[in-house]
């Protein structure tokens, strides 16, 4: 499921769990429409002289509690819908966490692996040109996503500032520390997921020993949270990246699996010490078998709409945790949750990336670098407290956890929208 099939979607969600979670109905209206949205052609010189042109877009969802805030994706499906889509899950999950900033999202129609390094970087600079107007420190704050990464970031910033001809760290983050990002944004996605699935299993009473996992997708957020759920005991028996994936009832080690994936660009299920390298008794799945894998805890960290309507009935999990964006469509989440299969929502599961951003933010903001330490202390209790919250209203009101988070975000959301002033405020006077 893309493109407009996404948004649509993502917006009934909202006029659902709205409705449901007794928010006006001005605040649900206000969820409904992007603030705005820029396209843009992105005339590229390449390597062999020719001029390319790309489609770029920016969408600033919505700022009623603060700049907006979201990622830049590169990707040969990007478009206007998926970007609203995302603009739109981004501004629940700041409301949710508490963060002072609204939802964005952009991205560009490309293969990025198609690229040369310097076509990369003149893409992304094109990108920034195209967009100078439209995002700043006070304005709308960019960050990495799918197919982007710490240096796509830093020559965005060194673009903006050289357009505006001033220091401005704080106008993306995600970029490497040597530039003015953070400690811990790498790992923060994978992390604060990794955080929701430990305060998860303290609710229900898991040993992680017992559990058994798989992961669809190997990217960042993938690899962190699969890594340290494997230093406390979980056991991750099939991971995958678009091409397939292994499986193996013993599990892996996740970090020879990385080693081996950054240097020979194949999943391939081996062990490594140091440099040496020996493959490991595996079978090769694909991601559709590893969805449909007889496991405890089922990861989707790929792309939206993995689980839908034509496969819901065979994923045998008993989680899902979503560390994807949208993995999960909702016509196949209502059948899940019939057969009881519990969700962890993406608002949730992969806010640690924008917490930590927010973070960045402030350090770029006041000139000061936080120890690592420092920057994982404040993310767990960031995710830790939102989770509580989550929990609490999905225990207290019988709620599923993805309606309970979407009712915290949108009440949040809702007393800004009514601090200026809605219909009821406007006309109590005509109505005594």
């Amino acid at each position: 499921m893309r493109g407009q099939n996404v948004f649509e979607d993502a917006l009934n969600r909202i006029k659902a769990i709205g409705a449901d979670a007794g928010v006006s109905s001005e605040v649900v209206e206000s969820l409904l429409y992007p603030r705005a949205l820029l396209q843009a052609s992105l005339p590229v010189r390449m390597d062999n002289g020719a001029l390319r042109y790309f489609i770029g877009y920016r969408c600033q969802y919505n700022n009623v509690l603060g700049p907006t805030k979201g990622g830049i994706r590169f990707h040969p499906r990007v478009d206007q819908a998926e970007v609203q889509a995302l603009g739109l899950w981004m501004t629940i999950k700041c409301a949710l966490l508490g963060i002072p900033f609204g939802g964005a999202k952009g991205g560009v129609l490309v293969q990025p692996k198609d690229l040369s390094p310097m076509e990369l970087e003149r893409l992304s600079r094109a990108y920034v040109r195209a967009m100078a107007d439209f995002i700043g420190p006070d304005i709308d704050i960019p960050a990495p996503d799918v197919y982007t990464n710490a240096r796509i970031m830093g020559w965005m910033m060194d673009e903006y500032e050289a357009i505006n001809r001033l220091r401005a760290p704080a106008v993306i983050t995600g970029k490497p520390v040597q530039l003015g990002g953070s400690l811990g944004r790498d790992e923060a996605t994978g992390r604060g997921a990794y955080l929701c699935i430990r305060e998860l299993a303290l609710k229900h009473g898991w040993q992680a020993k017992n559990i058994r996992v798989a992961v669809q997708g190997f990217g960042n957020a993938a690899y962190h949270v699969s890594r340290l759920l494997q230093a406390d005991g979980f056991k991750i028996v099939a991971i995958s990246d678009s091409k397939g994936g292994v499986y193996s009832e013993q599990g892996f080690d996740i970090e020879s699996l990385w080693q081996e994936k950054q240097s020979s660009r194949q999943m391939r299920a081996v062990y490594c010490e140091q440099s040496v390298c020996q493959l490991i008794e595996h079978n090769e799945i694909s991601n559709e078998e590893l969805l449909a894998l007889d496991v405890d805890i089922l990861i989707p960290a790929a792309l939206e709409g993995v689980i839908h309507h034509e496969n819901a009935d065979q994923i045998k999990a008993r989680t899902i945790i979503e560390v994807a964006n949208g993995p999960v469509a909702s016509e196949a989440e209502a059948r899940l949750e019939a057969r009881g299969i519990e969700i962890l929502p993406d608002v949730l599961v992969n806010a640690g990336g924008v917490t930590v951003s927010y973070f960045e933010w402030v350090q770029n903001r006041s000139g000061y670098l936080w120890p690592l330490e420092e920057v994982r202390s404040k993310l767990e209790n960031q995710m830790k407290a939102a989770f509580a919250r989550v929990w609490q209203v999905a225990q207290t009101e019988e709620r599923s956890l993805r309606s309970a988070a979407y009712a915290v975000a949108m009440r949040r959301i809702g007393k800004a929208v009514l601090s200026h002033g809605t219909r009821e405020y406007f006309t109590k006077d005509q109505e005594q």
